[in-house]
């Protein structure tokens, strides 16, 4: 089956750890163009770039060598040995850009992380070292840390990147922004405040920073298509990981360690997952969706405690402005048809978003011709670019509105019910416990349609 976002990056990052990457210059600020969440400060191109990682799960180790790969030079041992191999041998040469601290829940996955960054030559002091579920503002504290990368589980990312921005530190955080509303509001309010301090705010949303898809939406926008008729997109795929519980930990530390399978930690993967494609058909049709029409879900075939309380399948028709309907479908089953993406249909024609646009009448379709580079290490390198040009980026809002996509067309599916954005955004319901003690915290009750009410 195709492999998952994560899956790919951790097999790319494995297999190549840094990849040579211009340095701040015309591809840099042309790229930084692209964007519209721009805001104007003081120049700083010299500017040093010290990282500090709160998670250090797989997503957030890779995070971390992507940041340090988009501005980081390979020296091969033989020259002009350029083979995935030779990377092994390979010495680092830094462009201004050190990895400084880490935080995480647990020791394990700290040491576990710092194992893999110290193979690469990245050493992180003693000192420099928090643990536990308060550490990351420990790591705040840290004077020297400038740009923060969020890789904890979703639930924690609203409040996280809160304190990032009121510490004033720039950030990437990965995607989604939230599991519920108060927590997209939250971003929302970061977003702005990033803005009047003049921080830079990225997000795992990778498809923005692939020239494939930015000029492809671009001839979208100008027209391409006509007037766009509808739209669908997928994220079909097998099962990802899954943590089995082991005999002494509690229900919080199981939880939080099997993060993917609670609603208040992940959101479900129509917002964890599928946040890709919804976050595409937002960029594409240039709004996010007014309501939840209607959705069907459930959980057919992970059934079993390990698999937490979530569902294994999502359908939702989502209405635009305009009228504009959107049809999305996102599953996790094993032995089933898989499909990963994104459609837009119009009056002239079709496209996948991506690299492909086909107008009726015509033989050959417009075709995207270059290669893309890493779009993990990309979306760091546009962030340090943007941030030494003196206009950082701020995709604060968009990533918010992608969850809020994700997290309307999931109550639309727990309830059985149509979901109306603005009437959503007035919700109060925060999910999660209140602390997190390692103690007891029962699986939540699985939702069921017709039943369940979103408030």
């Amino acid at each position: 089956m195709p492999m998952s976002e994560q899956s790919k990056r951790a097999n790319e990052t494995s297999r190549r750890q840094f990849i040579k990457s211009t340095s701040v210059g015309v591809a840099g600020a042309a790229a930084v163009s692209e964007f519209p969440f721009v805001q104007t400060v003081r120049a700083a191109s010299d500017l040093e770039i010290r990282i500090a990682l709160v998670g250090c799960g797989g997503r957030g180790a890779g995070a971390v060598l992507d940041a340090v790969g988009a501005a980081t030079k390979v020296i091969y041992p033989q020259s002009g040995y350029h083979t995935e191999d030779a990377a092994l041998g390979a010495s680092i040469e830094r462009k201004d850009i050190e990895v400084v601290a880490l935080a995480d829940v647990f020791e394990d996955r700290l040491v576990r992380c710092i194992e893999q960054l110290e193979k690469v030559g990245i050493k992180i002091a003693k000192n420099r070292r928090f643990i536990g579920v308060d550490g990351y503002k420990e790591l705040l504290e840290v004077p020297e840390v400038n740009y923060v990368i969020l890789a904890t589980p979703p639930h924690f990312r609203p409040i996280q990147l809160m304190a990032s921005v009121e510490a004033g530190k720039h950030v990437f955080m990965e995607k989604p922004a939230a599991v519920d509303v108060p927590g997209v509001r939250l971003v929302m309010e970061a977003g702005e405040l990033a803005k009047q301090k003049g921080l830079g705010i990225a997000a795992g949303t990778q498809r923005r920073h692939r020239k494939s898809y930015q000029t492809t939406i671009k001839r979208i926008h100008e027209g391409a298509l006509g007037r766009i008729l509808y739209g669908k997109c997928y994220w079909n795929g097998g099962q990802i990981w899954v943590i089995d519980r082991q005999p002494s930990w509690s229900d919080m530390e199981w939880q939080l360690r099997n993060w993917n399978y609670f609603t208040w930690l992940a959101g479900d993967h129509i917002v964890e997952q599928h946040v890709h494609n919804l976050d595409i058909m937002n960029w594409a049709l240039q709004a996010h969706p007014v309501k939840a029409v209607s959705g069907l879900g459930g959980r057919q075939v992970r059934t079993g405690e390990r698999h937490g309380h979530i569902f294994d399948h999502f359908a939702v028709e989502f209405e635009y402005p305009g009228g504009v309907t959107m049809f999305s479908q996102s599953r996790q089953i094993n032995g089933c048809q898989n499909i990963v993406g994104e459609e837009l249909v119009g009056t002239l024609g079709n496209s996948n978003c991506r690299d492909r646009i086909e107008l009726y009448g015509e033989e050959e379709p417009w075709q995207y011709q270059e290669r893309d580079s890493s779009p993990y290490q990309q979306e760091h390198q546009d962030l340090i670019n943007s941030i030494r040009a003196g206009k950082p980026i701020n995709e604060a809002q968009a990533v918010a509105e992608s969850t809020m996509t994700g997290i309307i067309g999931r109550e639309a599916v727990y309830s059985g019910q149509a979901v109306e954005w603005d009437k959503a955004m007035e919700s109060t319901t925060r999910l999660g416990p209140d602390s997190y003690e390692f103690g007891d915290y029962p699986i939540p009750e699985i939702a069921m349609p017709g039943k369940y009410r979103f408030s």
